[in-house]
Parts: structure tokens; sequence; C-alpha cells
């Protein structure tokens, strides 16, 4: 019922967002495929019922202003479906819950899908367990390779990058990382990077 009210109050303020309000733009694959970017976090809300979130890290941070120190709270946060759908969203705000709040938001508009596929030469099952063909990702110092794995083999990965692949729906897959890998924004930034390579390299086969 909660849904309901705020889909109700909501008043569509860009042009996308007026297509998805009329019924005009149904599923989340028009939008994306439309390339204009989500500025409004209702257009998910109406057309991805299943989103899930998870905060990958919450810590003070410290910026100079004329009047002192000002400090804030910095959240991290995931949000997928497990079934193709990922996004990774930055917050910040005076209050814990006001950043995670906002790094939801920001997940949320800055979603992508995920290709699925069985790229290992160990398995080649034709299944969609794992991903297609070896990707690598970046993020500032963060480097990370993602390579299609036999069914079975699991998330072979750090803590901050297997919470991104699982919420992303990936199954197996093997993976290396370098560089800052303590570092939960700029693993899971660069996982994401890897997925948009593989999304760029699929479109490129295809034509």
């Amino acid at each position: 019922m909660a849904d309901d009210k705020n889909q109700m109050q909501w008043v569509p303020r860009t042009e996308l967002g007026k297509k998805v309000a009329s019924g005009e733009i149904t599923s989340l694959d028009e939008v994306l495929q439309s390339g204009k970017k989500i500025l409004e976090t209702e257009i998910i809300d109406a057309l991805v019922a299943d989103l899930r979130e998870e905060v990958l890290e919450v810590k003070s941070t410290q910026r100079m202003t004329a009047y002192g120190r000002k400090m804030q709270m910095r959240a991290v946060v995931i949000v997928g479906n497990g079934a193709g759908l990922i996004g990774v969203g930055i917050g910040k705000a005076a209050e814990t819950r006001d950043a995670i709040a906002e790094a939801i938001n920001d997940a949320k508009k800055n979603l992508l899908t995920v290709k699925f596929g069985c790229g290992s030469w160990e398995c080649a099952c034709g299944g969609t367990h794992s991903i297609p063909i070896e990707v690598h990702g970046k993020a500032s110092s963060t480097r990370i390779m993602l390579r299609p794995a036999p069914k079975g083999v699991g998330l072979v990965a750090g803590k901050t990058a297997k919470k991104v692949l699982e919420l992303a729906g990936v199954k197996d897959v093997w993976s290396f990382t370098s560089g800052r890998t303590r570092n939960s924004l700029n693993v899971s930034l660069a996982v994401m990077n890897a997925f948009d390579t593989l999304n760029k390299l699929k479109k490129g086969n295809k034509k």
C-alpha cells in the first residue's frame, strides 16, 4: 500500500519519467536502450520490483570549510536483483541513515545489466551460470579480471567483489584483483566497469 501511495504522489520531472508514468515505457530494458540518463529513482521503483540492497561501507569523512572541519558520513551501497541487474552508489550526509539513503538512490540511477553465459572451455554447457568471455575492469588504481569458470566452482573473488557478483546473479567466476584491493568503493566500481566492458563487447560482436 505504501508503494502504491508513493507511486500516486510521484510527479515526473523528466521526459523519461513522464513516459514511464504514462505507461509508454514499461520495462527497464527500454529505458537502458534509450541511452538516456536516469535522473529519477521513481523510474526504477516503477519498473523493477525485486531490487535488494546491501551496504558495503559506511565511514566518516572530513572536509575543510571556512568555519573549520566538517564531518560527514559516506556510504557505499550496491543494489541488484540477483538476475542480471546491479548498481553501485555513493551517498554523503551528516547522518548515517541519510548517507545510506542517498547511496541507494545513486545506485538505482546507475544500474547496469549483466550478460550471462558459459565461456569456460572446461564446461561449455551453454548455460548462463557465468560470463561469456574474460573481461577486465578498473577504477582508480584498482584493477580486476573476471574469467568464466565451470559450473560448481562458485565465485573465486575477494569479499567486496564477491558481494557485487552475487547480487548481480553471477554463479561461477574466477577473478584476480590488483592495486587498492581493500578499497570497497574502487573494487565495486572496477567490477561494474568490467560488466560495462562486457556489455560493450557483446554489442560490438552483434554488428
